[in-house]
């Protein structure tokens, strides 16, 4: 028997994942993407001696990537080290206040009682609701398709759908978090996660809330060599398995033949596939690949909220700040300002909540001796057509204002490199639809069951992975969507070979 081929298109970690599971499964796997490097939004970027990872910048759930390497037959271990954060991260707040936040939940605790109006109680009781609703939701809705019946006939649903009125769906994120803390500092804390799917807090459901108690009940880690050491070795794990990497290479076309996929079309030329897996946005797939705007599927999507966008600037310090630590966020005033500009009104805020990522405190290589890589994100909407030139110059002088009145010194001048990312360079670069970070928004009871499934039913042969479908967005789930459809082309596709 032939062995059956299949072609991924995109190295973001979705599409990674799913070749190396395919590979190691024994099918013939090329990984296509036309940028020279794999990772996708987990990429990096080197600016003189300053090097930044120009993604995500904290590493959860690390089960999900040790079952990717044991999968293949690896331990993590030989090819990664994550790095324990304590604190995870160091907030800072308009009035002055700075609380740590740790994964010990004693010491965090400590924290919210000795700096907040809030009991070490409160935390206690808010992180076992998280737990709750993990325990609740992770099998059927992280680990498995959503879109499958046989997902639903496995005893870990039954019991995650008997369970559905336990998973506060039927409330915001932020009416939750006020039921559990007074100070309004705390419910900004926590309010904040909305933003790792790119959600608002007033909108998205409390389910959400799942969030904190992972990066709290599981642990937050930064990783030895930056983010990008991820991609970077998940890249070496599938040339090991025989996976061929074509990178710098643009797919021009999915191939179909009355809607079954029979293969692609890069430079001109049409190769043979069995098997198809977009790891590419979901409406760039439909519009550009497929030439099929008017499919249901696309017309949906398109119909949906996307996610925010972000707004980094990319500063090489020439001096170190040791108040700060390898994640650090400075507070907006008016946190439901914030969130409507971003959702309604369409631009950057007036007053930014400002994240600043420091790898160069994990790995020192990240930066020259005396100064620091400093990768400072702004929530951002998605492109609208806004003047982007204007929106980064008018929020680069608010971060500073905000970022020098919080530190009590001088930060621009210290600035001895910059550049600067985007909505519309995330698009250019990544083919997320409007520079959308996470695909479409949450902010619907509904919002996990509308992303897209990770098996096309127009397109037989056609699987999907990445931040645009389901299970959604952040490295952990984009790991998780490449299992999922490597699993259901396992199901659907028959044996390898």
């Amino acid at each position: 028997m032939l062995e059956k081929k299949v072609a991924v298109i995109g190295a973001g970690l979705g599409g990674l994942s799913a070749a190396i599971r395919l590979a190691h499964a024994g099918y013939s796997v090329d990984l296509y993407d036309q940028q020279p490097t794999v990772g996708g939004k987990a990429g990096t970027k080197q600016i003189g001696e300053f090097r930044f990872d120009t993604g995500p910048s904290l590493l959860t759930m690390p089960p999900v990537f040790e079952q990717l390497f044991e999968e293949a037959g690896q331990r993590l271990a030989d090819h990664l080290k994550f790095v324990p954060l304590a604190p995870i991260c160091r907030y800072f707040f308009p009035d002055g206040t700075r609380l740590f936040s740790y994964s010990e939940r004693e010491r965090f605790a400590e924290e919210i009682e000795a700096k907040t109006l809030d009991s070490a109680r409160a935390l206690e009781l808010y992180l076992d609701y998280g737990r709750r609703i993990y325990e609740n939701t992770a099998d059927l809705f992280l680990w498995h398709s959503l879109h499958e019946l046989s997902s639903y006939l496995k005893v870990f649903s039954l019991k995650s759908l008997l369970n559905l009125g336990k998973i506060d769906a039927l409330r915001s994120m932020d009416a939750a978090n006020r039921s559990f803390f007074r100070d309004p500092r705390v419910v900004q804390l926590f309010d904040r996660y909305a933003t790792y799917n790119g959600s608002s807090p007033y909108k998205v459901p409390a389910t959400l809330n799942i969030i904190p108690y992972v990066e709290y009940g599981l642990g937050g880690y930064a990783v030895a060599g930056g983010i990008y050491a991820v991609p970077s070795a998940l890249g070496r794990l599938a040339r090991t398995l025989g996976v061929r990497l074509m990178l710098g290479t643009r797919v021009e076309r999915i191939l179909h033949q009355k809607r079954r996929i029979r293969g692609i079309r890069v430079g001109g030329e049409n190769l043979d596939y069995d098997v198809v897996v977009s790891n590419a946005d979901v409406l760039r797939t439909y519009e550009d690949l497929l030439e099929d705007p008017q499919a249901r599927p696309a017309r949906r999507y398109k119909a949906l909220e996307p996610s925010s966008s972000g707004l980094v600037f990319f500063w090489g310090m020439k001096e170190s700040f040791p108040e700060l630590g390898v994640n650090n966020i400075f507070f907006s005033n008016d946190y439901p300002r914030e969130f409507r500009e971003l959702f309604v009104e369409r631009v950057c805020p007036v007053d930014p909540t400002v994240y600043v990522n420091i790898t160069s405190k994990v790995t020192p290589e990240d930066a020259p001796a005396e100064g620091e890589n400093w990768f400072v994100l702004i929530n951002a909407p998605c492109d609208a057509g806004q003047d982007w030139a204007e929106e980064a110059a008018a929020s680069r002088e608010r971060i500073l204002s905000r970022l020098q009145g919080a530190l009590g010194r001088p930060v621009a001048a210290a600035i001895a490199a910059e550049e600067v990312m985007g909505p519309r360079d995330i698009q250019r670069n990544t083919g997320s639809r409007l520079g959308s970070l996470y695909g479409i928004s949450s902010n619907t009871s509904m919002a996990a069951f509308l992303r897209h499934p990770n098996r096309s039913r127009r397109y037989p042969g056609l699987y999907f992975c990445g931040g645009s479908v389901h299970p959604g967005g952040g490295m952990p789930l984009a790991i998780l969507s490449g299992k999922i459809a490597s699993d259901l082309i396992r199901r659907h596709e028959g044996a390898a070979g």
